[in-house]
C-alpha cells in the first residue's frame, strides 16, 4: 500500500508528537530528581553541621570543603554557592512534600534569593499559577511584584502591568537550564550533540 502525501505528513507528525512529549517528560523527571538530590544534600549538611544539636554553629568553611570535595569526586555544578543554596533550601522547606512539583531547581534557586517568608511564599504561588518560566520568576521578583501588589489598591491592575514584557520560553528553550546541565555532567558552554542529550536523559530517566 502506498501511502499518500497527507497520511505520510501526518504519520510523521504523530511520530513528532511522541518524541516531544517524551522529552518534556524526561526533563520533567530530571527536574524533579535534581530538585529532590538538593533537597537531601540540604538535609544532610544541616544533619551534620547540628549533630542533634538544634543550637549548632555554623560555620561557611564547611560549605567550601564540601563543595571542593565533590567537585573532586563529581566534576562541575559543586560550587561554594550551590551547596549553600542547598543547605538554605532543606532550612526553607524541611518537609519535602510541601515543595511544589511543577516547579524546577532553577524557580527554587530564584525563591531562595527572596529573604521574606510571606514574598517568597507568594512568588511561589505565583509562578506555579501562571506557569512562570525561571527567568520569568526573577523579573517578577527584580521588579519587586509582590510589594506592588501590597502597597496597591488596584491589585488587578498591577497583575496586568507586571505581565507586561514578559519573555516566553519555548520547551527547547528549557532544556538549556545550566542547573540540568550540571546534573547530568555536562557543561552548559560546551556543544552536545541531540543524540548524546537523548542518551543523557534515558540514562537519568
Amino acid at each position: 500500500m502506498q501511502l499518500t502525501d497527507n497520511t505520510y505528513n501526518q504519520l510523521i507528525s504523530n511520530i513528532g508528537v511522541t518524541l516531544q512529549k517524551a522529552r518534556e517528560n524526561a526533563f520533567k523527571a530530571i527536574n524533579h530528581e535534581l530538585v529532590k538530590a538538593n533537597w537531601e544534600i540540604g538535609k544532610h549538611i544541616i544533619e551534620y553541621e547540628q549533630h542533634g544539636n538544634k543550637k549548632a554553629d555554623y560555620g561557611s568553611s564547611l560549605l567550601t570543603n564540601i563543595a571542593k570535595d565533590l567537585k573532586i569526586v563529581y566534576g562541575k555544578g559543586f560550587s561554594k554557592s550551590t551547596i549553600y543554596l542547598c543547605r538554605q533550601f532543606y532550612l526553607k522547606y524541611p518537609i519535602f512534600q510541601t515543595v511544589s512539583g511543577k516547579l524546577s531547581w532553577s524557580h527554587y534557586a530564584e525563591l531562595l534569593t527572596v529573604s521574606d517568608d510571606l514574598a517568597r511564599a507568594f512568588y511561589e504561588k505565583q509562578a506555579v499559577i501562571e506557569n512562570w518560566s525561571s527567568r520569568e520568576l526573577k523579573r517578577q521578583i527584580n521588579t519587586a511584584l509582590f510589594q506592588r501588589l501590597a502597597l496597591s489598591k488596584d491589585k488587578t491592575g498591577v497583575l496586568a502591568l507586571a505581565e507586561k514584557g514578559q519573555e516566553i520560553i519555548t520547551p527547547q528553550d528549557t532544556i538549556k537550564d545550566p542547573y540540568v546541565f550540571e546534573f547530568l555532567g555536562m557543561a552548559k558552554d560546551k556543544v552536545v550533540h541531540e543524540r548524546t542529550l537523548e542518551s543523557k536523559l534515558i540514562r537519568v530517566t
